[in-house]
């Protein structure tokens, strides 16, 4: 069978990740993955040249000759058909919204109007990744969250992304639902952890890695943070648990790596409510949303 590959892009609010995938076989080429941290608030051009850079050198390192199409995992709100960046008053990509993200990348790297550039809510891609990595889920009706600069997530039924019907909340997303004095993303994300902390101790952190490595240094009001967070994620949830009457809950993005410090103090809550379902944490985020992404190109 000759072989087909394509461009998997997992692109977050700090990061592009991108690497080639073979999409008949669904797994990342060797040396082929790079990623780029980056201001998501720089100018559009400034942030399109970081997001070329990946690409060309994830070609470039795969030594493959030829892609078939680009797969890109993007936050929303997003026109994933369109390809136009509806994001706006989040802390990120303040210089894009309404822009179509499609022409930017024909432009920037000189693809024709009909090379296939195909978009995907990221956490969905992230969902049908671990479907993917894993045939026993394909069976399964499966809730995966992204915990990062956002609060992503996807609702799967048995490999099918849902994201209309009663059982799922309005387009699948729950970062937008009203919660406690906000809405579910100003708890769970960075930027809630960020002001919890400050608001626990008066002090200004410069990103979520510093209060992960305050939390491991032991400092208790980081500690405490990161276990509320983790109570909020699971009251947030809870009923679409049950409305979608999920088998499986996977736990993804950067945020998930501080599992230990929020795990314990969400499955209490789970157990309290009495929702019986396989909590798990994604050891490869980004491999995940890749082959999520390049799914879009799979047999087509």
């Amino acid at each position: 069978m000759n072989k087909e590959y394509a461009v998997g892009i997992d692109i977050g609010g700090t990061h592009i990740t991108a690497a080639i995938i073979d999409v008949i076989d669904m797994k990342v080429i060797d040396l082929s993955l790079h990623k780029e941290s980056f201001d998501s608030n720089l100018p559009v051009a400034a942030v399109m040249s970081i997001w070329e850079k990946a690409i060309r050198i994830s070609i470039e390192n795969s030594k493959v000759e030829k892609v078939k199409g680009l797969a890109i995992c993007m936050p929303g709100p997003f026109d994933y058909e369109n390809g136009i960046c509806w994001i706006k008053d989040q802390s990120k990509y303040e210089h894009f919204y309404s822009l179509n993200v499609r022409y930017l990348f024909q432009g920037t790297l000189e693809l024709s109007s009909d090379f296939p550039i195909l978009f995907e809510n990221d956490a969905v891609c992230f969902g049908k990744g671990e479907v993917f990595k894993n045939a026993g889920n394909l069976s399964k009706k499966v809730m995966a969250v992204t915990l990062g600069t956002g609060l992503g997530a996807c609702f799967i039924d048995r490999g099918v992304s849902v994201s209309s019907g009663e059982l799922v909340p309005q387009d699948g997303e729950i970062w937008n639902l009203p919660y406690k004095d906000g809405i579910a993303e100003d708890y769970v994300s960075v930027r809630g952890l960020l002001n919890r902390y400050k608001t626990l101790t008066e002090k200004n952190l410069a990103n979520g890695l510093e209060l992960y490595n305050l939390a491991v240094a032991e400092d208790k009001m980081a500690v405490k943070v990161f276990e509320e967070m983790g109570e909020d994620l699971a009251e947030i949830v809870i009923p679409w648990l049950e409305k979608f009457d999920a088998n499986g809950f996977i736990i993804g993005g950067k945020i998930a790596n501080a599992s230990e410090f929020f795990l314990s103090g969400f499955n209490k809550k789970i157990k309290e409510t009495g929702v019986e379902v396989e909590v798990s944490v994604s050891t490869d985020n980004e491999v995940a949303a890749l082959l999520g992404a390049a799914s879009l190109l799979y047999n087509s």
